[in-house]
């Protein structure tokens, strides 16, 4: 089993690299890159489901963000590393307006509203140029006045732009590797802004729904169809007594994001690198990343490794970040090797590896990814799994 597993894995690798590889050609030619990898809108409905609003105030209706005060910036609560941006913005200022799009950002240094670099500027008559990087200049793309669209794309330290169509400018230089992307509100001054369309695709990355029927998955312990189905792109647990679902394509160090909605009370799981039968107990085995309605009164008094975002039984989750039921959450899962990093709804809750938690050194470092059913309704979107996540250069 370790043979065929890594094969395929090496397989899938060696098809992440070629997706990238052509992109990158593209940003050298100056021909437009495929988009090839994970795409989808980074707007959820009127909501700010998977965004961060700080110093500002803003609001989304029918689509549109409107950012109409103050000075601060609405950011994603994921960071990105190779990916293609699209978006249209449009000032509801005359003149003197400013805003911008900020993208492979740090967090913003203590008491600054924003990020130090980088940022597509949308200040009149500097719109589409990032001051950090010399190449990253153009004039005469914009219509004033109008909804203009922008196509960002990132891969490695290469970035690229369009601009309502056109090329705008090819550029070197991006020194981090991922990060988030962000709207820069500066509305006192700058004046109101509207964002729509705002769509991502995520270069090296896959859906893990593939069509209709749950292709790819298994049903471990009786059939997939007792208790998971598939309702307008989302995999659903109905609750009813049934297996656990298996993704059949084995793993070993990779990137899993997804956003999930449990109801009061709810309780899952992500099961990690298990064997074919699910184990995720002692030596040999994978591990189960928990989900849960931590604010439920009925769990108050569990161990704290049984909170979301631990790794359970094994190490607990520093922070408790679970939105109450049954609104969405977000989770990341990063594994390299027998380190693990957990990233729930924005926020680092989890980072360790086998020098800190020792027990980890006996867990299983490849092996199938799983949904867990504890009887429990529990809803899974934009599952999308990707390379593990590169390392940050350390603070200068």
């Amino acid at each position: 089993m370790i043979v065929r597993n890594r094969f395929t894995f090496h397989c899938w690798l060696c098809v992440i690299a070629s997706m990238i590889l052509g992109a990158i050609c593209s940003l050298a030619t100056g021909e437009e890159p495929a988009a090839t990898g994970f795409s989808y809108s980074l707007l959820k409905g009127d909501t700010f489901d998977g965004w961060i609003v700080t110093g500002c105030q803003a609001e989304v209706k029918e689509g549109v963000i409107r950012a109409t005060s103050g000075e601060g910036m609405i950011r994603t609560e994921n960071e990105y590393g190779d990916f293609i941006l699209e978006l249209e913005w449009r000032p509801l200022k005359e003149s003197d307006f400013d805003s911008g799009i900020f993208f492979r950002a740090a967090l913003p240094p203590e008491g600054k509203p924003w990020p130090q670099k980088y940022q597509v500027n949308l200040k009149q008559n500097d719109e589409g140029n990032v001051g950090p990087l010399k190449e990253a200049r153009s004039k005469g793309l914009i219509k004033p006045g109008e909804w203009n669209q922008m196509q960002l794309t990132v891969i490695g330290d290469k970035a690229s732009l369009q601009l309502n169509g056109k090329d705008a400018w090819t550029a070197s230089g991006v020194e981090r590797p991922r990060g988030y992307i962000a709207i820069q509100v500066e509305a006192t001054l700058g004046g109101p802004f509207e964002f729509r369309q705002l769509k991502i695709t995520e270069l090296g990355a896959k859906s893990l729904i593939t069509d209709d029927k749950l292709t790819g998955f298994t049903g471990v312990g009786g059939e997939k169809e007792a208790c998971w189905s598939l309702e307008e792109g989302m995999i659903v647990c109905s609750g009813k007594k049934g297996p656990w679902l298996r993704y059949d394509q084995p793993v070993q160090d990779f990137n899993l994001r997804f956003d999930y909605q449990l109801l009061q009370g709810g309780n899952s799981g992500i099961y990690v690198r298990v064997p074919e039968d699910g184990n995720h107990h002692g030596k040999g085995a994978g591990v189960e990343i928990q989900l849960l309605d931590d604010t439920s009164e009925k769990y108050k008094q569990l161990k704290e490794y049984q909170y979301t975002g631990s790794i359970y039984a094994i190490l607990a989750a520093k922070n408790r970040l679970d939105k109450p039921a049954p609104a969405w959450n977000t989770m990341e899962i990063d594994c390299r090797a027998n380190r693990y990093r957990i990233t729930h709804n924005g926020v680092v809750v989890l980072e360790t590896d086998d020098t800190q938690t020792p027990e980890l050194a006996e867990r299983r470092v490849e092996g199938y990814l799983g949904l867990q059913n504890h009887t429990s309704k529990i809803w899974f979107r934009n599952l999308r799994l990707g390379p593990s996540l590169p390392e940050l250069p350390a603070a200068k």
